[in-house]
């Protein structure tokens, strides 16, 4: 039987809306294909989320056709049918015998579909510093006589302000999210093991909130006493005791959309020290809210923090924040002083206050947020609070 279109996260005409952005930069930049290799991109022009070992996978945008063609590994392609918008002839499977050849790969199916395509001679722009050399060479090499170009980050740039479609999924998953650490403040108990913890979380994030599944597990960290200076560990075969502190990041997903959230757990009373660090990044935080709205720098927003911050005596070292949507982490604009980058309506961030001090010392607190036409919105509905338990 033939795979089957499925549910579409966006109706067509979203999609086409993005890709008639895309193709206008094209035009500027007298590109008449693009291929896209980041799987955010994928997704954002196409509304593929299938996740594949077997690389490469692309997206190819003819300046000249409405739909983009997509191609993957054989294997892969039937995903692309069902979750795609992309008409059935326009999805490519390239043979499992390019993996792992010593001569040939993936990439010489798309310089196939290329070159078959008429594209030969035209102006072939790529994301440049997602490829190694020797594939950039490949393009140059077997496309003899098209012109190859760097189109840099023109996708991510233009998928940083978000449609009200896509806002209304990053609420969905914000209220997943929200749904996590509720979870989290339930099952951290003394005794309870990190790994029963963390599953029961992760459960939930996959359960989703207000009738609305999770769609997938993005990042999970879960950095617990004696390890709360670290930002990116997991849970560890250890149980929790009383005293213990629990630093909790993570996001819920829908349809590719992440809002992560951060928030510090402490069983039993917090430390005065802990305190003082947690009421330091909370008035941070909102200092950096109060500064946000369209005109307004990714820079001004860090100097509002940092500036609040050393009122209290303490420094952050790492930015405050990033470019937040598919994938959890946007490639472009952050929210640290000299970025420059001016804040429009319906960009969205995770503006995040975690400081990591030394090697004993370690407080989280984030908010995703969006801003608005006056302001700011942020998406999490929870307290900015250590969650005693």
């Amino acid at each position: 039987m033939a795979m089957p279109k499925g549910p579409q996260a966006f109706p067509r005409s979203e999609y086409l809306r993005r890709l008639s952005a895309v193709k206008a930069e094209m035009k500027r930049r007298g590109v008449d294909a693009l291929v896209v290799k980041s799987t955010a991109n994928i997704t954002y022009l196409s509304g593929y989320t299938s996740k594949t070992g077997s690389t490469p996978q692309a997206l190819i945008v003819d300046a000249r056709d409405e739909e983009p063609s997509f191609i993957a590994c054989r294997k892969d392609a039937p995903a692309a049918i069902h979750q795609t918008f992309i008409r059935r002839d326009r999805i490519f499977g390239y043979p499992e015998a390019l993996l792992a050849d010593p001569e040939k790969d993936g990439w010489d199916a798309v310089i196939d579909l290329i070159l078959e395509s008429g594209l030969g001679r035209k102006c072939i722009g790529i994301e440049a510093r997602l490829f190694p050399t020797q594939t950039l060479e490949k393009f140059k090499t077997r496309a003899l006589e098209a012109k190859i170009v760097d189109v840099g980050k023109s996708v991510d740039w233009i998928k940083g302000i978000k449609s009200e479609l896509e806002i209304a999924y990053m609420r969905e998953s914000a209220a997943i999210t929200d749904a996590g650490m509720l979870r989290a403040k339930e099952v951290i108990r003394p005794g309870v093991t990190e790994a029963d913890a963390a599953a029961e979380i992760i459960a939930t994030l996959i359960r989703g909130a207000n009738g609305k599944a999770g769609t997938d597990v993005a990042g999970f960290f879960l950095c617990a006493a004696p390890r709360t200076s670290t930002c990116h560990i997991r849970w560890a075969e250890d149980v929790f005791r009383q005293g213990s502190q629990v630093n909790l990041c993570f996001g819920g997903v829908r349809h590719g959309y992440v809002s992560p959230l951060m928030r510090t757990f402490s069983i039993g009373k917090p430390s005065d020290q802990l305190r003082r660090l947690h009421d330091a990044e909370v008035a941070g935080l909102e200092a950096a809210l109060a500064v946000i709205k369209p005109g307004a720098t990714c820079s001004d927003v860090a100097a509002a923090s940092n500036t609040t911050l050393r009122k209290y005596g303490f420094e952050k070292e790492s930015r405050c924040g990033y470019a937040v949507g598919i994938e959890w982490v946007e490639p472009t604009a952050s929210i640290k002083e000299g970025d420059s980058t001016i804040l429009k309506p319906n960009m969205t961030f995770d503006l995040m206050l975690g400081n990591w001090i030394g090697e004993d010392l370690g407080c989280v607190i984030s908010e995703t947020f969006r801003v608005t036409e006056t302001g700011v919105e942020t998406f999490s509905c929870l307290p900015r609070e250590i969650f005693e338990i």
